[in-house]
């Protein structure tokens, strides 16, 4: 048993449209990921991408933004912790969380030349 009382589904998915507005809100790269994505489906809708090829797209796009709401959310439990002050420990922890983010946006521009090249050269060609 928890001393907090349960919030109710309806709560939960208040919660959750909470934080991606203030993530949207607060976090330019999370608005540019998004941007990005945006323009990255509406290119492979255009080059008629199979479904398969969507969902991949799909989920390479969720994970980055997902690893950049991961890393936002360390970054402000650490902040509030620590009130803002400098510590070598909380900016190791800051920067392995944003390495996480851009070892996943690599592998993520990976996946995207291996669905991409081919069909923009298929398209020029």
């Amino acid at each position: 048993m928890t001393k907090y009382k349960s919030q109710g589904f309806s709560n939960t998915f208040k919660n959750a449209r909470k934080g991606i507005r203030l993530v949207l809100k607060s976090e330019r790269n999370i608005r540019v990921h998004f941007c990005v994505a945006a323009l990255i489906l509406i290119l492979a809708v255009g080059l008629d991408f199979s479904t398969t090829k969507i969902c991949v797209l799909l989920l390479t796009i969720s994970s980055v933004i997902c690893a950049e709401m991961v890393n936002s959310a360390i970054e402000f439990s650490l902040d509030a912790v620590f009130k803002n002050k400098y510590s070598t420990l909380v900016g190791m922890a800051k920067d392995i969380a944003a390495g996480a983010v851009m070892f996943n946006t690599f592998i993520a521009v990976a996946i995207g030349l291996v669905l991409f090249l081919p069909a923009i050269w298929d398209f020029f060609v």
